[in-house]
């Protein structure tokens, strides 16, 4: 579903990240970790075409992501608060990101009502402005949005971040329901190996901007990744 090839992105004549080539295929559960600064939000960049890259393409079920906007009607993302509109509370944004993927106003409280044990009763109906909700609260609202419509590939950076260990287990149930049910491809970044190794079946360990391990996991994968990032 996914190919890089050749794949650099430089600042200043400092490479950042260099991928020779890397294939993510469709129906995949997809981890990306690494320490600070090892690339992974800038991977993401340059796979929603938010950033260009300095060498190489990226391609998305075909279609090269520079040249053209058709990657987008089955692409769906939640990268930071970036993508929320602060000044909408989270029912006015739902009708929003329902308006752009043409839901109608049923498939919408049908999808919303499916996630009400996510929410925990602190996103709907509480007449807040998205930018007065906390962070969790925040990361909430961008991961559904990111859902809705029924995309085929979903990019999550640092997901579980902000959450609550409740909403964490949630979100894991959801992602893995996504997957196998519906199988959405996802792309997830995160720096809690536990929660990656759990639902990822394929994992790449980015350092320096270069990927150095491409594990598909196994039970023993997480205490594997805990004694290279624990050296």
């Amino acid at each position: 579903m996914i190919h890089l090839k050749n794949l650099s992105k430089k600042y200043q004549g400092t490479t950042v990240l260099e991928i020779p080539e890397l294939k993510i295929q469709k129906g995949s559960c997809f981890g990306l970790i690494g320490n600070n600064g090892a690339g992974k939000t800038t991977l993401f960049s340059l796979l929603l075409d938010l950033i260009q890259p300095s060498t190489g393409s990226v391609t998305n079920k075909d279609i090269h992501v520079a040249k053209s906007e058709a990657w987008k009607n089955h692409t769906t993302a939640y990268i930071d608060e970036s993508f929320l509109i602060g000044y909408l509370t989270p029912e006015e944004y739902f009708d929003f990101i329902a308006s752009l993927r043409q839901l109608s106003e049923q498939s919408l409280s049908e999808s919303l009502e499916a996630f009400q044990v996510f929410f925990n009763d602190e996103v709907l109906e509480q007449k807040k402005y998205i930018r007065d909700l906390s962070k969790g609260n925040q990361k909430k609202v961008g991961i559904i949005a990111s859902l809705l419509g029924d995309p085929e590939l979903v990019i999550l950076d640092e997901p579980f971040a902000n959450l609550d260990p409740s909403s964490q287990i949630q979100l894991k149930r959801i992602i893995q329901e996504q997957a196998q049910k519906k199988g959405k491809t996802f792309l997830i970044s995160s720096h809690d190996l536990s929660h990656v190794t759990e639902i990822c079946d394929r994992i790449v360990l980015l350092e320096k901007g270069s990927p150095i391990q491409d594990i598909q996991t196994s039970p023993s994968t997480l205490k594997e990744l805990e004694r290279y990032f624990g050296a």
